[in-house]
């Protein structure tokens, strides 16, 4: 079941958007989705109505951010849950869009990452692996979006049906994106803009 997403405006063109998740069992076709719980996430920094910090932004000339992955929450995952994996994906930058992060191999038992997960070493202390983003940086890169139209990033948690995708760091992103799919049962996203 998909949801559609309200985008709600704050601050400096910047909007949030909250979408439950489109948490369709692949293992059971038969079974009344209504009895599933819904599997959603949420973001104390990606909230509705606040505005996003700079300390979620690249940081380079343009940005000047602190490059903090933004803390996540989930739930309402299926039973078969194996483990988890995150994208973070601008779906409005030119040509095929562009990876800001993606990271496999979350273990079942953790349901919420603290900000800066990844460049803390929190998420290599769980045996989680990170790809590399489309700035061509291992782990998470924020938004930087060109002057004009803002952009949507759309945040995702995959639960997977399996622990090991046999991913290693450093692996281009898009090649995570692929693996992740194949082995996800359900996701749940959250999507925010930002514009300059």
């Amino acid at each position: 079941m998909r949801l559609a997403c309200r985008i709600v405006s704050s601050g400096y063109r910047v909007g949030f958007a909250v979408c439950v998740a489109s948490a369709v069992s692949l293992l059971s076709h038969s079974r009344d989705a209504s009895a599933d719980p819904a599997f959603t996430v949420s973001s104390i920094d990606l909230a509705p109505g606040k505005t996003i910090g700079r300390d979620l932004l690249f940081d380079n000339s343009e940005c000047k951010g602190g490059n903090r992955s933004p803390q996540l929450s989930w739930r309402g995952a299926p039973e078969q849950t194996r483990s988890y994996a995150i994208t973070i994906y601008d779906p409005d930058a030119p040509g095929r869009g562009w990876y800001h992060w993606a990271v496999a191999g979350i273990p079942v038992g953790v349901t919420h990452l603290a900000g800066n997960a990844s460049a803390s070493g929190a998420l290599r202390k769980t045996s989680a692996v990170e790809a590399r983003n489309d700035w061509d940086t291992d782990g998470y890169g924020g938004p930087c979006p060109p002057a004009g139209k803002p952009h949507r990033y759309v945040v995702t948690v995959y639960a997977l049906r399996t622990d090991d995708l046999r991913l290693r760091q450093g692996t281009p992103a898009l090649m995570f994106e692929h693996e992740i799919r194949t082995a996800s049962i359900a996701t749940a996203q959250l999507t925010f803009t930002v514009g300059r």
